[in-house]
């Protein structure tokens, strides 16, 4: 899964000067069902709630291969975390959380990416997520 890269961005990147918003503008078009999950969560804080996860299986492998795209890739989940203002956490394909940047010493995000959350959070189902 790749991001649809437009010819002007790829020149943007030559020269050493992307814009970001273009960049999150792709990433907008090119991952459609992760970028809808990260806009919810983060909607979610807008209203009030001190973290928002999703924790439901992506329904195919395409719909994995987007949420694991946006989070695997460094410069892509730190533009979308620019862009909705959010920590992104993840621990597999169908566990991703938001945190809002100010609250990361905070029990509820040193919980979801301690070691421990992370081992409670496997399942046989998952194997190959």
């Amino acid at each position: 899964m790749s991001l649809n890269v437009s010819v002007h961005l790829v020149a943007q990147a030559e020269v050493g000067k992307v814009n970001e918003a273009e960049f999150v503008d792709i990433i907008r078009e090119s991952l459609p069902y992760a970028w809808g999950i990260v806009e919810g969560l983060a909607e979610r804080l807008a209203r009030g709630e001190e973290w928002a996860n999703h924790c439901v299986a992506p329904p195919t492998e395409k719909h994995r291969s987007q949420l694991l795209r946006m989070i695997g890739g460094d410069a892509i989940r730190g533009a979308v975390e620019r862009y909705f203002e959010v920590k992104l956490a993840f621990q597999n394909c169908h566990n991703l959380a938001v945190f809002r940047p100010e609250n990361l010493d905070f029990p509820a995000y040193l919980n979801f990416i301690s070691i421990e959350s992370q081992i409670l959070n496997q399942t046989p189902e998952l194997v190959d997520c």
